[in-house]
């Protein structure tokens, strides 16, 4: 059972997903909080597996929020919830470890989607925004860290197609290998490089140019 806190200032919004949420035999929704404090309360008090935060809230926003949960013990995956297509709130959440965004607006299937999708340690970013985000991260491209030279030849291989977006099965055909081999590079590659999952893989490497 995937466990899930709802975090958003608006009740009837809540209400809404609530269901949507519970209507699932494999997701549980356990804490529901209307601004950031009560969130980080609720996520201490229930420990959920994904939290879905909104991101405009009185009291404490949920951009703080998601970086005072991140620094706990064991966090939940975080998707933050907009209305906006590129939300520089969002792409800094995703900088600071949330794995990914979703617009309020998001078609049922695909929010539950998302939920199974983070949970399982991927993540997900808006269809719509994902070309405008990574723009907005490479248009300053910053140095590559010393860290980036502990891959391997074969690790850069991967990294890079990682990076392009391809998926684990999408990768094994290309280059040859199993989804398992693929899996333990990727997972190699974010220890390294002190990543905490493919959002961020793709962040690294726009935000560095090696996109």
């Amino acid at each position: 059972m995937i466990r899930v806190v709802l975090v958003d200032d608006q009740a009837l919004f809540r209400a809404g997903v609530r269901m949507l949420v519970a209507s699932q035999p494999d997701l549980d929704v356990v804490g529901e909080a209307g601004d950031g404090r009560e969130a980080i309360d609720v996520v201490r008090s229930t420990r959920p597996d994904v939290v879905l935060m909104d991101i405009r809230m009185p009291v404490m926003d949920g951009l703080t929020a998601t970086t005072q949960i991140l620094a706990e013990p064991e966090p939940p995956r975080i998707v933050m919830l907009t209305t906006f297509d590129l939300d520089e709130a969002a792409a800094r959440a995703i900088r600071q470890g949330a794995s990914g965004f979703l617009l309020k607006d998001a078609d049922p299937e695909f929010l539950l989607a998302a939920i199974r999708t983070v949970n399982s340690g991927s993540s997900v970013i808006a269809a719509s925004a994902t070309r405008e985000l990574f723009q907005h991260f490479a248009e300053a491209p910053k140095p590559v860290p010393d860290r980036y030279s502990a891959l391997t030849e074969r690790e850069r291989e991967i990294f890079a197609l990682a990076a392009r977006g391809l998926s684990n099965s999408e990768i094994a055909a290309r280059e040859y290998l199993s989804e398992a081999t693929v899996k333990t590079h990727i997972s190699r590659i974010l220890t390294k490089l002190a990543l905490r999952d493919r959002v961020q893989l793709v962040v690294f490497a726009f935000e560095h140019g090696l996109a």
